[in-house]
């Protein structure tokens, strides 16, 4: 199905003037992280959690299903980590933006964004710094 069919059968089904919810597909490996940051995305923004993964090959799958608006995952992942999906996700879904969450963001340097990342985020700095990255790519305050 193409992305304006898709987009136009959305649209449908949402009322006259209402604005659409912003939405994040969340990938990590550890259920506690993908739990914490559900919990921080629906309680301190208007964003909705649309999906969760815990690898590469499911975020690529759950992607192309969901249709996100913002795509957060980690880097180290078994199957496949963040990087080799971002790669295919900048192929599938170029205008969706991919922030990479890492403990090493320091090493990922300007190369992440030709490797198919918008934002290198670091998990080091807490949920604070990722809740306003939302906010930017995704156009709204919260």
């Amino acid at each position: 199905m193409s992305d304006s069919v898709q987009s136009a059968e959305r649209t449908a089904r949402e009322p006259e003037g209402a604005a659409r919810v912003k939405t994040v597909l969340v990938v990590d490996d550890v259920e506690s992280e993908r739990t914490a940051i559900r919990t921080a995305i629906e309680s301190r923004t208007k964003f909705r959690v649309c999906g969760e993964a815990s690898n590469g090959v499911e975020a690529i799958r759950q992607a192309n299903e969901l249709r996100p608006d913002l795509v957060l995952m980690d880097l180290a992942m078994p199957q496949m980590n963040g990087l080799e999906a971002a790669k295919v996700l900048r192929i599938t879904m170029p205008t969706v933006p991919v922030v990479l969450l890492t403990l090493h963001a320091d090493l990922m340097g300007p190369r992440s964004s030709v490797l198919g990342v918008t934002l290198v985020l670091s998990k080091d700095d807490g949920l604070a710094p990722l809740l306003r990255c939302l906010e930017r790519l995704l156009g709204r305050k919260s």
